[in-house]
């Protein structure tokens, strides 16, 4: 067996099922790109849930490996940029969709989707962040950007705040001086999301149902949203004056119900955050705060691990709501 060959998780599609099955490839079955990365982390996103469960008509063309981010070491580069040895990370791009992903000990991608690893950030810890997180960041990025400051009257709404990015943008929330309330449907993970920071828990059922009016009592001063469906149309009803809503997924359908009132008479923002096609500069900036504001040992506490074989159970049940935090995925464990 040649040094080159990897292991990785593929994924096969026959009669309309896909299967997922571990495989032994040679280096030279990678698609094109500038630069070969030695993988050692990735994350098990909701999105990689749908993509191994094969859902979502997320993936076209198989055989393919998912995984839709990874951090590791430029083994081989035809870009001035990188060097072998260099340690970087990779989120976006459509990886792990369109061009084969993270779940796998090798990856070869153009040299412009990724960025260093940034300095004294570990590969697990970036993956502990991953695409979850980063997503996070932006957001963050975009409310405040819009005038969000941890002065403003309210709290701010996180919903799906038990999964992997809203997790993260408890922790983030409450770092940066922002009185936060987590949205879960699970009582079980009150005392998780008060660890996190979270200085209120909300029913999920409070806010995943249509408004009955289009404009409600004025209570969130911002919302990060995960969710999406009815979800939107709630919190656009139910924002203080000159909020925002940054709008990170559509786990619950992409139906939009709202009315234009909250945006003609409270000036309310959706912010749509598209972390995926993300430019460069942004992603630099986005990684560098995530290092300076993020509380290692929080972040380490809400990190699991598991092994590509794993990857089937699991990614059945992130899609159930049953993984907490972030999980990374040692993939040459």
């Amino acid at each position: 067996m040649a040094e080159t060959d990897f292991t990785a998780l593929m994924l096969d599609e026959t009669d309309g099922k896909v299967r997922a099955s571990l495989r032994r490839l040679a280096e030279d079955q990678l698609p094109e790109g500038d630069v070969t990365v030695r993988i050692d982390y990735s994350t098990l996103n909701y999105k990689d849930g749908l993509i191994i469960n094969g859902l979502g008509r997320l993936v076209r063309k198989y055989p393919h490996i998912p995984g839709i981010d990874f951090a590791g070491t430029v083994e081989r580069s035809a870009s001035p940029d990188y060097q072998p040895g260099d340690k970087v990370l990779l989120t976006g791009w459509r990886v792990g969709e369109t061009h084969w992903g993270g779940f796998a000990q090798k990856a070869r991608v153009k040299a412009e989707w990724l960025v260093p690893l940034p300095a004294g950030l570990s590969a697990r810890r970036a993956m502990a962040v991953g695409t979850a997180g980063f997503t996070a960041m932006l957001a963050i990025m975009a409310l405040e950007e819009y005038g969000l400051t941890p002065a403003a009257e309210g709290e701010v709404l996180v919903t799906g705040a038990a999964g992997g990015l809203g997790s993260v943008a408890v922790v983030l929330l409450s770092r940066l001086g922002y009185r936060v309330a987590a949205s879960t449907g699970r009582a079980s993970q009150h005392d998780y999301l008060r660890g996190l920071g979270a200085t209120a828990i909300v029913d999920r059922a409070e806010v995943s149902q249509p408004p009955a009016k289009p404009l409600l009592a004025e209570r969130w001063a911002g919302a990060i949203d995960s969710v999406g469906g009815a979800t939107i149309a709630n919190l656009m009803a139910s924002m203080r004056m000159r909020a925002g809503i940054a709008s990170c997924g559509n786990a619950g359908g992409v139906e939009f119900t709202a009315t234009v009132l909250p945006l003609l008479l409270r000036g309310v923002a959706l912010l749509g955050i598209d972390s995926a096609l993300c430019p460069k500069p942004r992603r630099l900036a986005a990684w560098k705060r995530l290092t300076e504001i993020m509380p290692m040992d929080q972040l380490d506490a809400m990190t699991s691990e598991a092994r590509l074989a794993e990857l089937p159970e699991l990614a059945a049940k992130i899609l159930k709501g049953e993984v907490r935090g972030r999980l990374v995925i040692d993939v040459n464990g």
